[in-house]
């Protein structure tokens, strides 16, 4: 079939062309929307500024053919072959691509918003500046594929394989890049705020100075990764890999890495604010000093020796465990969770609720944080549920009012300044506290079989030291008649009497690990 042999019949309303023959055909500027030439011979073909809206061109053949400006919005391409073509500023909006080859064609300022590319092959493909807001890649080959400075915002690149791929400068915000193997990608200065890269591989890739605010990168592969003042402010990187990574003045602020693999890594100038410095593994990373100002804008700078390094960065979350003599119930457990509920409306340190552990004898409370000088202040309060409250309470005041009294020399300045910013964290907590009445939540007063029964309450620092601040005199003896814990001892003051402090020294060494540093300004 000649070229006006098809405008003819075109012209007259026929529409399919299936198989048709039409290798270095001129067709540019041509309207042939709706048009149906599925496995049609385009190779080489000049379809330049032609309308080929709608058309169904699935299984059709168009390599190296020119199409430059094309419309090819909403056609049917699936399996089609553009490989080599020119498509630079086409207009292939919406249009269907599924398992389409595209190898090293040129796509420069294409618009393939919409586009359903699921399983496609653009390897070495040229995209630079073209748009692909919302289109689908799942699964689709970009490998060393030139996507610089495109537009990807909210695209599915699940599972791609973009290794190798120029991605540097790209606005992939929003972006699902699930499990995408981008191993040596250029992701230098891209946006990827919000992007959602869980278990992606990411080994060699260049992210610095990338944009990963509030991106998702639990369980990550960054080994050898360049983050470079990357920002992952907010970002998730819970059990990612970053050994040997490079994170040199990247933005970490509010970041959660509980379970990062910083082995090896280069955090020297990490902007750290709010970001839990327990669970990570950091054998031989390299950090000279960091930045914890909220802003980040160095007005906190902590200088780090090798020594101070492994204290500043370790693998325990200090802990309050509340261990109570007596299993917990149904009953007993939502009237528990409303408590803590009522109590964190006036006290936000308490926002996460404590992990249960319930045997047939014992219930166990263990609530988590990310700082040391939060333990005195949420024993405090996490113990305001049980009777055993007040009995604590005057044991956590009298440790501090012990460790206040010992002589400046003995201790030294350091351990002094700690004593003083454990007592003024307290304080503020009993005011917090002060106006709170337990009694006030429905169903507590039913529960008192529970929380009326003998406690321990024991706080672990963050190198997993342990201190018991109280003990029960009668915890743990079975013998006691269950039936009469409904009602309070007889004699409460014996009990608080009865139940014995630790010795000073257990409490000096405690506290000596609550990683305080000196600070100096950054020259």
């Amino acid at each position: 079939m000649n070229v006006d042999e098809l405008i003819v019949k075109y012209a007259a309303g026929v529409r399919n062309f299936v198989a048709a023959n039409l290798t270095e055909a001129n067709l540019s500027g041509i309207n042939l929307s709706g048009v149906n030439l599925s496995n049609a011979n385009l190779s080489v073909a000049n379809l330049s500024g032609a309308n080929l809206s709608g058309a169904n061109l699935s299984h059709a053949k168009l390599n190296v053919a020119r199409l430059s400006g094309a419309n090819l919005s909403k056609a049917i391409l699936n399996q089609a072959n553009f490989n080599v073509a020119n498509l630079i500023r086409a207009d292939m909006g919406g249009a269907e691509l599924v398992q389409a080859a595209l190898i090293r064609a040129e796509l420069i300022r294409a618009e393939l918003s919409g586009c359903n590319l699921r399983s496609a092959n653009l390897s070495g493909a040229d995209l630079r500046e073209a748009t692909l807001r919302q289109a689908n890649l799942s699964r689709a080959s970009l490998n060393e594929a030139n996507l610089r400075g495109a537009f990807l915002t909210g695209a599915n690149l699940e599972q791609a394989n973009l290794n190798g791929t120029d991605l540097s400068r790209t606005d992939l915000s929003g972006a699902n890049l699930r499990e995408a193997e981008l191993r040596q990608a250029n992701l230098s200065r891209a946006n990827l705020s919000g992007a959602d890269m869980s278990g992606a591989n990411l080994r060699w890739a260049d992210l610095s100075g990338a944009n990963l605010r509030w991106a998702d990168l639990s369980g990550a592969k960054l080994s050898g990764a360049n983050l470079i003042g990357a920002d992952l402010s907010n970002a998730n990187l819970l059990n990612a890999s970053l050994v040997h990574a490079d994170l040199t003045q990247a933005r970490l602020i509010k970041a959660d890495w509980i379970g990062a693999d910083l082995t090896g890594a280069i955090l020297t100038g990490a902007k750290l604010y709010a970001v839990s410095r327990f669970g990570l593994k950091t054998e031989g990373m390299t950090c000279e000093w960091v930045d914890l100002s909220p802003d980040g804008d160095r007005t906190e700078i902590f200088r780090l020796t090798t020594e101070e390094s492994k204290k500043f960065f370790n693998e325990t979350l200090p802990t309050v465990r509340i261990i109570v003599d007596a299993p917990l119930d149904m009953e007993a457990n939502l009237a528990l969770a409303t408590t803590y509920h009522h109590i964190a409306k006036h006290y936000p340190g308490i926002g996460n609720p404590p992990s249960l552990e319930v045997s047939s004898r014992k219930t166990i409370l263990t609530f988590r944080m990310d700082s040391n000088d939060q333990l005195f202040p949420l024993a405090y309060v996490a113990i305001l549920p049980f009777y055993d409250a007040a009995a604590t309470h005057k044991n956590i005041i009298a440790l501090l009012h012990i460790l206040q009294s010992q002589n400046i020399d003995t201790l030294g300045l350091k351990d002094n300044y700690r004593i003083k910013q454990l007592t003024a964290a307290l304080s503020k907590t009993i005011n917090q506290v002060s106006a709170i009445d337990i009694f006030q939540v429905p169903g507590l007063k039913d529960k008192v079989n529970f929380f009326h029964a003998p406690t321990q309450t024991v706080l672990n620092n963050s190198t997993d030291q342990t201190l018991n601040v109280y003990h029960h005199p009668v915890f743990g003896k079975r013998f006691m008649n269950l039936s009469n814990l409904g009602s309070p001892p007889k004699n409460p003051s014996i009990e608080i009497q009865n139940s014995t402090l630790p010795p000073v020294g257990t409490v000096i060494e405690f506290i000596k690990e609550f990683n305080y540093l000196e600070k100096s300004q950054q020259s």
